[in-house]
């Protein structure tokens, strides 16, 4: 740990609050980092974070926010856990809610306050304490860098990180009255966006550098269809902008100590144990088939539609199919109906971690249709528990998983099947290829083998931030 201070911000980490990778990302980063940064974690502390369990304290600091001709109360809080140094910040408009962002069915209405009243907080700390460097991820925390331009008194430097730009924060125009910004920040080279307020774009403009979750979603974001209306700001603003693939907690994401399997293993011989144990747990017949599975929120952008369509052709073929997530209820009442006709189809509806382990060590091949894929964790925790991945050749997705053809035992790349197309035909011919890849077993088993000892831990990507901090700090 050195001496230079980080403040790490996030709208949620794990274990404290997820919804989400962000959290993951939010937990494992941080802790890279701090093996040559000293850095603290800060979030909101949400009503529903158990504070004895995690043994979290308040600081003694209250001061309050004033914003848009409005006073809110606010207190600090903290926690060592790990190892590592939480800080929270806690105010009843912010955190006394029952879901992070808002139920299923759309965010709360208020949540351009909620997450105004965060950044104001992090702005409080930054006039008292001294940090080198601000590491901001997503919209609920892009509009610190735009109040740090008024505040010449404080040297911190700031990263944004974009972990799904098509989550930008945006809300009317009244909302600047609101969160007491300036009007002169209402233009279309700020805050303005087609006649409302976008925080994304905060972030993006103000920051010192900007990060995004892979090379290949760093490219993407610059074109018409996937740049969700700010490819023109982001190209402007290409020269701050990098991409770095995410890792995966490799000590908790370790199929030879995962406590949450039934036999934790370090070879194909102990996944077997694990594949029968789970269809046994779900009465799934005819264990000898290989197993799909696609774990993920219910979305469009998640390829539900094209999964749903392919699902009853996949069906018919020699496998067995097990779903577990959540999200819009249409794919939900889909998929159900599938499952209830289809007697090799599995749908757990919800998200249960052990769960998704125990699924992650059963299947053969791990399913990831995505229409836009920021990065993606799931296809490389697949591949650490020897579960090839189908994907889709876009975003994380394209910088993570290479097509098996070109398989290179002497390579460091994770190998599966790779699709182009947005479309169920092309998802059911790469199905189609993975169940006869199975078929010749020597050939899969030595790829699967390969892809278990790959490296998908922050350690290099980690390195590459550091790489950003150490920027950051020669422009000084």
């Amino acid at each position: 740990m050195g001496d230079t201070r980080v403040l790490f911000a996030a709208s949620e980490v794990y274990p404290f609050a997820k919804s989400g990778g962000l959290a993951d990302v939010a937990y494992s980063l941080p802790r890279v980092l701090n093996e040559t940064y000293d850095v603290d974690v800060i979030m909101p502390l949400y009503q529903f974070i158990d504070r004895e369990v995690f043994g979290i304290q308040e600081m003694g600091e209250t001061f309050d926010i004033r914003m848009g001709g409005m006073t809110y109360p606010a207190m600090l809080y903290i926690c060592e856990y790990e190892y590592m140094t939480y800080r929270f910040v806690y105010t009843p408009l912010l955190c006394d809610r029952a879901f992070l962002y808002g139920p299923p069915q759309g965010g709360y209405e208020d949540n351009d306050i909620r997450f105004a009243l965060f950044n104001y907080a992090m702005l409080e700390i930054l006039k008292r304490e001294k940090y080198e460097f601000v590491h901001l991820n997503d919209w609920q925390t892009a509009l610190l860098p735009l109040l740090l331009e008024n505040e010449l008194k404080i040297a911190t430097k700031s990263l944004f990180t974009i972990h799904n730009l098509a989550y930008q924060g945006i809300f009317e125009k009244k909302a600047l009255a609101r969160l007491g910004i300036d009007e002169k920040y209402f233009h279309m080279d700020c805050l303005e966006f087609y006649g409302q307020v976008n925080f994304m774009k905060a972030g993006i403009a103000f920051s010192d550098r900007i990060t995004t979750v892979s090379p290949t979603y760093a490219k993407e974001i610059l074109t018409p269809e996937f740049g969700c209306g700010l490819e023109g700001f982001l190209q402007y603003h290409s020269s701050k902008l990098t991409g770095i693939v995410n890792g995966i907690d490799t000590e908790h994401f370790s199929p030879s100590t995962d406590k949450m399997l039934v036999t934790p293993y370090k070879d194909l011989r102990g996944k077997g144990a694990n594949k029968n144990a789970f269809l046994k747990e779900i009465k799934m017949k005819e264990p000898q088939r290989p197993l799909i599975i696609f774990i993920g929120r219910f979305t469009w952008q998640k390829g539900l539609e094209i999964f749903i369509d392919a699902l009853p052709e996949m069906a018919s073929m020699a496998c067995n199919i097990v779903v577990l997530g959540d999200g819009e209820a249409k794919y939900h009442d889909a998929l159900e109906a599938l499952a209830k006709k289809h007697d090799n189809i599995y749908l757990e509806f919800g998200y249960d971690e052990a769960l998704s382990h125990r699924m992650y060590a059963a299947s053969d091949f791990f399913l990831m249709p995505s229409l836009f894929e920021p990065c993606g964790l799931a296809q490389m925790i697949a591949m650490h528990y020897g579960s090839m991945p189908i994907v889709r050749s876009v975003g994380g997705l394209a910088d993570t998983v290479h097509d098996h053809a070109a398989f290179d035992s002497k390579s460091q790349k994770g190998y599966g099947i790779v699709f182009a197309e947005a479309d169920h035909h092309a998802l059911l011919s790469a199905v189609t290829n993975a169940l006869a890849l199975y078929g010749m077993i020597t050939q899969y088993n030595q790829i699967v083998k390969h892809n278990m000892l790959c490296d998908f831990s922050w350690r290099e990507s980690g390195k590459l931030y550091i790489k950003e901090y150490e920027t950051l700090k020669e422009e000084s």
